[in-house]
C-alpha cells in the first residue's frame, strides 16, 4: 500500500504523447514508449505545504507517477529520460494486471521486484522532504535486502547503496563463476576456477558480516 497523506492527492492524467514528445529519447525507445505504455497519473505531490512540514529543505516538491503498463517487460531507460528532464523528485508506480513494482532514479535507476499491489508498502516519513526523499530511496533502493542495522548503522545513504550494489555484483559473479566451474571438464581450469570462486565468497561474507 502507497500511504501517501490524502492532502498530497492530485490523480492527474497526463496525455503520453504530448509527454513523451518531450524526452530526450531515441526512435526505438519512443516506440516503445508509445506501445507499452497505456496511461500516466499524476498521484501525489508531496510538498513542505501540503503535508505540513516545519523544517526547511532543499527539495521542494516530490512528485508519486502512477504509469500502467500494456506489457510487463518495460525499459528503464525510459524511466531515466523521465526523471533526468523533471525539476522535481519523482517515485514511479508501475503496474501491470494486478502488480506492482517501485522504481526511483538516485544517480542510477533502482527498481523493487514486483509485487501484488496490495504488498507494495511505502511510506512518506520524515520532517522534511530532504529526509523524506531520502527514506523513500531507501524503502525502495534497498527493499527486500536484508540489512542489520548495527552493521550499517552510521553509514551515509550513499554507502549503504554502495555497498548493497557490491553485494549483488558479487552475488551474480559467484553464481556464474560456480555454473563455469561445474561445467568445465579441464582439472586445472576447474581448480582456477575453484581459487576464484572461494576468494569471492570470503570478500562475500567480509562484505555481509562486516
Amino acid at each position: 500500500m502507497i500511504d501517501f497523506p490524502a492532502s498530497t492527492r492530485v490523480h492527474k492524467r497526463l496525455p503520453k504523447e504530448a509527454f513523451y514528445k518531450h524526452l530526450p529519447l531515441s526512435s526505438a525507445l519512443k516506440a516503445k514508449f508509445v506501445s507499452d505504455v497505456d496511461r500516466i497519473v499524476v498521484e501525489n505531490s508531496l510538498t513542505k505545504q501540503n503535508l505540513n512540514l516545519e523544517k526547511d529543505a532543499k527539495l521542494k516538491e516530490i512528485m508519486l507517477l502512477s504509469i500502467s503498463l500494456k506489457k510487463q517487460n518495460f525499459d528503464g531507460k525510459i524511466l531515466e529520460a523521465i526523471a533526468r528532464q523533471n525539476p522535481h523528485k519523482l517515485v514511479f508506480a508501475l503496474t501491470y494486471k494486478d502488480e506492482m513494482q517501485l522504481a526511483v532514479y538516485y544517480q542510477k535507476l533502482y527498481v523493487s521486484s514486483w509485487m501484488k499491489e496490495n504488498e507494495v508498502k511505502l511510506l512518506a516519513n520524515g520532517f522534511s522532504l530532504d529526509e523524506i526523499w531520502e527514506n523513500l530511496i531507501e524503502q525502495i533502493a534497498l527493499t527486500g535486502q536484508k540489512e542489520e542495522k548495527r552493521k550499517t548503522e552510521g553509514l551515509s545513504l550513499d554507502e549503504r547503496l554502495s555497498r548493497q550494489s557490491k553485494i549483488n555484483e558479487l552475488k551474480k559473479d559467484i553464481e556464474k563463476t560456480e555454473s563455469q566451474m561445474w561445467r568445465e571438464v579441464q582439472p586445472k581450469k576447474k581448480f582456477e576456477l575453484h581459487q576464484k570462486l572461494q576468494k569471492m565468497k570470503i570478500e562475500l561474507e567480509g562484505l555481509i558480516n562486516g
